[in-house]
Formats: C-alpha cells, sequence, structure tokens
C-alpha cells in the first residue's frame, strides 16, 4: 500500500511538501536518537539552508538500509536567519498536523534512496514509498525488563546509551554484576565482569564506544570485520551484586561461568 493513500495526503498537500530523508551528519542514527528522546522536532527545525520551501515537511527518519520509520507532516511556519550559528544558522518554526499523525513512530516506509540530498519534492517519490510495517506501539526504547530478561542486541544497546537513557542507567548503574556477550554469527560466548564506578552502565558503555570494551579477542575478531558485525552481539546479564559486594567475590564468580561456559560445546572466549 502507497504511503500517500494510507496517510490520506491529497494531491494539493503533496504539491505542497517537502520530504525529508532525516538522517545526520555526525552518524545514520542521529535522527532516530532525537525522536526517541522526543526532540526530533526542535533538531529538525534547525536547518543549513532554506531547505523547507513549501508549505509542509514530510519526515521520515533512518532506521535501517531502506527502512524509514514516520516522523510526521509538519507545517511550516516562518524561518528566521539566527546571526552567530555558523553550521545551522536557519531556525524554522512549525506545527505538528494530524495528518498520519497516530502513525508517528508506528509506520516503517520501505524506500531505497540513490541520492544525496535529504530533501526534495515530494511529488516526485511519494508514489515510491511503499509501506513495509505497521508496529503495534510507537517506535522507541523498551523499558528495562528486569536483570534476569535482560537480552539486548548491540544496535538497542547502542542507542539506549547515547540516549543517556534514565530508566537503564538507574538499573545498570546500581549493581555489579557478570555478565555475558553472544556472538550469534560465529556462536562464540565472552563472559566479563562490571564494577566500580556506573557498574554495568560503564562497562557496556565502553562496548558501544569501541565495539570491543578493549577485550582483546574481541579487537583480534573486529580487525578483520565492519562496523556492521557489532550487530550480531547481544548483552544479558548472568549475576548481580550489591555495591557493597566485595570484587574479588565477583571476580571468582565471573571464572565460575567461564569454566561452566568453557566444558559445554559452546564456541567459548574469556572475556
Amino acid at each position: 500500500m502507497n504511503v500517500s493513500d494510507f496517510i490520506d495526503l491529497t494531491k494539493k498537500v503533496i504539491n505542497n511538501t517537502k520530504l525529508h530523508f532525516a538522517i545526520g551528519e555526525k552518524s545514520n542514527d542521529e535522527a532516530l536518537k532525537e525522536f526517541i528522546k522526543g526532540d526530533f522536532k526542535e533538531w529538525q527545525e534547525w536547518q543549513s539552508r532554506k531547505n523547507f520551501s513549501r508549505k509542509y515537511v514530510l519526515s521520515l527518519i533512518y532506521l535501517n538500509s531502506n527502512e524509514w520509520l514516520f516522523g510526521g507532516v509538519y507545517r511550516v511556519k516562518e524561518c528566521k536567519l539566527k546571526k552567530g550559528k555558523k553550521v545551522y544558522p536557519y531556525k524554522y518554526s512549525t506545527k505538528l498536523t494530524d495528518k498520519g499523525s497516530k502513525w508517528i513512530g508506528r509506520l516503517i516506509i520501505d524506500y531505497e534512496k540513490n541520492f544525496r540530498m535529504p530533501y526534495t519534492y515530494c511529488e516526485k517519490y511519494i508514489d515510491d514509498l511503499e509501506i513495509l510495517e505497521l508496529k503495534r506501539t510507537k517506535y522507541g526504547i523498551m523499558k528495562f525488563p528486569g536483570y534476569e530478561n535482560v537480552n539486548i542486541n548491540f544496535e538497542d544497546l547502542k542507542l539506549i546509551i547515547e540516549t543517556n537513557n534514565r530508566n537503564w542507567k538507574s538499573a545498570l548503574s546500581n549493581v555489579q554484576g557478570v555478565y555475558l556477550i553472544t556472538d550469534y554469527d560465529n556462536g562464540k560466548l565472552y563472559v566479563g565482569s562490571a564494577y566500580g564506578e556506573n557498574n554495568l552502565w560503564q562497562r557496556w558503555s565502553e562496548y558501544v564506544k569501541t565495539g570491543h570494551g578493549n577485550n582483546e579477542e574481541l579487537k583480534k575478531l573486529m580487525k578483520n570485520k565492519n562496523d556492521d558485525y557489532f550487530k550480531n552481539f547481544t548483552f544479558s546479564i548472568l549475576e548481580i551484586f550489591k555495591n557493597t559486594e566485595n570484587v574479588d567475590e565477583i571476580i571468582k564468580r565471573e571464572s565460575y561461568w567461564k569454566r561452566i561456559l568453557a566444558s559445554r560445546e559452546f564456541g567459548y572466549n574469556s572475556n
């Protein structure tokens, strides 16, 4: 089904709309992070040029290759030049319309974007935007599920860390622990422990920052892999400990889990 039919956009509206393929200059998921934080509208309103030269903006937020999240249709009210702003000197004032508003963050669109510019005329490409999926709930970071239920992939963990999600940060910062990393590409398992300032949150943040968390085995692995290989990793928690627990005891438990996994027919590596 075509997007314009689903959202019920008239030809008049389409001809007065700019498409915004929102990605970002810092990283491909920059716009998605802002959406999850609830700051997408503000983020979108700062522009390097007068890119929204029409009455409406239809926002599509980058999810994955050829996958875009519907971010809403916005009414352009005004644009002001902010002197002193070198990178994004144009500040738009926009208002979210009710056009497809109930599908924001739920509608995933299939489109292979093969041009560089993130802004284009809606009528040129609207017929090529096909509905891939309609999620039951709005896209976002799931609530912390409890320590025993944590089984999170690298991409979701990356969003959690980089958006400084309070729910997850509070939970992971307040306990020491022994954790497991599973590589679903080669079946290998990596056991590690986390203690000290911010505990699991800090330790897992290192993996997000480097991809390998300074683990020697993962360093060797990543030398021959591209950045997308991170997507094969999932993180779970084997044991948690109060902050009053002696570090030596945590290290003993880490060794215990390493022995347990090594005794089974797993492609195991120590972390």
